[in-house]
């Protein structure tokens, strides 16, 4: 059974129902379910990453003033909870702040993650965040939550602004250009293998934050990048291809692979009306793409930044 579903069956056994008898009061304010960092999260989890962090527990999130009058309480009523359900034992108590599920304030809680109470304030503040964090604070799965707060929040921390999302893109189609369509081939020319792995390892990366801007989701820490990739609605297959280029010896051959998955992805901008330009390499589409921006912080960026 994989994390989330283990918490969940853990919240509706016993965290609902103590929610209902002990606080009415708090149903319209709480939310719960399970959020952040680590692999059961995203769903990659596994007997292997079951030796840290892996427990039946789940977050209980309430609002400032909220929180400060009844966090304490309700922690003592969740540390009073079953320590084990179906064969795995709870980690952490809640009144000791374990960083691992419990009671928590809302805003600090999403601070936590991504810097911020709320939402950035600013398209340039959006930009200052990596990935993996916003991808930890929308990833799990809201078990229930009374205002709605919650859910609107992590709604909203998936779609970034417009601006934004052009910003990234082309950041990211400029790397995959320079690093496996520019300094590959030339590195491979110069007899550079060690480089050349490295520029390749470069657009691999590029590739993959690519397809998941083009999935419209924000891509995970790297150890999880392939994977995710492998396995989004659209384009998947390319990340497969990617990661076979990736595991394969290099050689004289492997620059024309890396222009032939370029193509590809250069096909998907074209096909889904984001560029019109008919080259395979991908920086023209990066600017095209750029040309696109309307905030002046963004536009006045370096492409790259």
């Amino acid at each position: 059974m994989r994390g989330v579903e283990l918490s969940r069956r853990y919240f509706e056994q016993y965290g609902m129902p103590c929610l209902r008898e002990q606080f009415p009061e708090l149903l319209g304010s709480v939310a719960a379910g399970v959020c952040g960092q680590g692999s059961e999260n995203f769903g990659f989890d596994d007997e292997i990453s079951r030796d840290h962090d892996f427990d039946p527990g789940f977050y209980l999130w309430l609002p400032g003033e909220i929180y400060r009058k009844w966090e304490f309480r309700l922690s003592r009523a969740y540390d009073r909870l079953p320590e084990e359900f179906e064969g795995v034992a709870l980690i952490g108590k809640s009144v000791y702040e374990n960083a691992r599920h419990g009671v928590r304030e809302t805003g600090a809680f999403f601070e936590s993650l991504t810097g911020f109470r709320g939402l950035p304030p600013t398209n340039a503040a959006w930009l200052a965040v990596p990935s993996f964090r916003f991808a930890s604070a929308v990833n799990g799965e809201i078990f229930y939550d009374g205002a709605g707060e919650v859910t609107q929040l992590r709604r909203l921390l998936a779609s970034p602004p417009e601006d934004v999302w052009n910003k990234l893109l082309a950041r990211a189609l400029v790397f995959a250009a320079q690093s496996g369509q520019y300094n590959l081939p030339r590195l491979l020319k110069r007899g550079e293998t060690g480089g050349a792995a490295l520029a390749l390892s470069e657009y691999v990366k590029a590739v993959c934050e690519v397809l998941f801007l083009l999935n419209r989701r924000w891509a995970p820490f790297y150890k999880w990048l392939i994977r995710g990739a492998k396995a989004l609605p659209e384009l998947g297959a390319l990340a497969a291809e990617a990661e076979a280029l990736l595991l394969s010896p290099v050689c004289a051959g492997t620059a024309d692979r890396a222009e032939a998955l370029g193509a590809k992805l250069a096909e998907a901008l074209r096909s889904r009306g984001l560029t019109a330009c008919r080259s395979d390499f991908l920086e023209p589409h990066a600017y095209e793409i750029f040309a696109r921006i309307e905030d002046p912080a963004l536009k006045g960026m370096h492409i790259m930044e």
